[in-house]
């Protein structure tokens, strides 16, 4: 079977890290490139992060490149406080042996995207400033993406951020906007299903027990994260192209709210074709999961890193 061919746009991040470490281990997947963004920590420090997970798995022949150091319309001073002082959990991973691949990741994302039209799954497990910025300055590659599966959003759920916004699409609406119109395939990951996934103690002790050093790394990893945010979001993405079948969900067309203050970041799902005034769906919301089976792959999956 030819690997499906990839590139994970992320802001390391626990669950980014185990997003990424899932995709190492899975032989469905070719990851091309990784490019990071300002998210859960600054942009030093999630493309530094990005390393120190390649440099885990044995995987130091994929590029990294770096991109945005802000959203696009303001900075932003908000972070997460769920993945610790170094962003990864705080369990002693060395940090990163070298500095990231020249070229931002915004021209290096038109660049692969042109090199290879119809060919690479764009996979964003943070705010989505890099891809919307590609598309602005390239809108050709838009029908070059085979597909865009990311996380963020919550269509259907309260937000984890603010009351109506969840983290990603809170830091930049305006993003995640463009990206939402901008005419590829798009299948969202958002807190509707990943709210689900939800780590259980004996499922991380077993994993523990039975693996190896890069194994119990991803768990420690796990396990700081979990006392905060007990869901891991961003795998969901990278299981959801190992296996389809593991989710559901509905056909919609999703837009993000930008301006208002008590709404900034919302995103609005309009599943009836009432809802969408005759408009056709544009995005994939997915909404359940088969939470045994997909814990099942990540363990199975973890155990290969070793």
């Amino acid at each position: 079977m030819t690997p499906r061919r990839v590139i994970i746009d992320c802001d390391p991040g626990v669950d980014d890290a185990i997003a990424l470490l899932l995709a190492f281990a899975s032989p469905e997947i070719r990851v091309e490139a990784i490019t990071t963004v300002i998210g859960n920590v600054p942009l030093a420090r999630t493309t530094a992060n990005a390393r120190r997970v390649c440099d885990l798995a044995g995987r130091g022949d994929i590029p990294i490149h770096a991109g945005c150091a802000r959203p696009i319309m303001a900075p932003t001073d908000r972070g997460s406080s769920v993945h610790g002082g170094d962003g990864l959990g705080d369990i002693g991973l060395p940090e990163a042996a070298g500095p990231p691949e020249p070229g931002h990741a915004v021209d290096v994302l038109i660049d692969r995207l042109r090199a290879a039209p119809g060919e690479i799954t764009l996979c964003p497990l943070g705010p989505l400033t890099n891809i919307a910025l590609a598309l602005v300055k390239a809108p050709d590659i838009a029908p070059l993406i085979k597909e865009i599966v990311f996380m963020g959003g919550a269509a259907f759920v309260p937000g984890n951020t603010t009351p109506a916004a969840e983290f990603n699409l809170a830091i930049d609406p305006h993003a995640a906007q463009i990206v939402l119109t901008a005419g590829a395939p798009l299948t969202m990951f958002g807190l509707d299903v990943t709210r689900k996934a939800l780590i259980a103690e004996d499922w991380m002790a077993r994993v523990e027990a039975e693996r190896g050093p890069r194994a119990r790394a991803a768990i420690a990893m796990i396990r700081s994260y979990g006392r905060k945010d007990a869901c891991l979001h961003d795998p969901c993405v990278i299981a959801h192209l190992l296996d389809p079948s593991l989710f559901e969900g509905v056909a919609a067309r999703v837009s993000v709210e930008c301006e208002s203050p008590l709404t900034r970041g919302q995103t609005i799902a309009a599943v009836s074709e009432r809802h969408r005034g005759g408009l056709p769906a544009t995005c994939q919301v997915i909404t359940g999961l088969a939470h045994d089976r997909l814990f099942t792959l990540l363990a199975e999956r973890i155990a290969r890193l070793d």
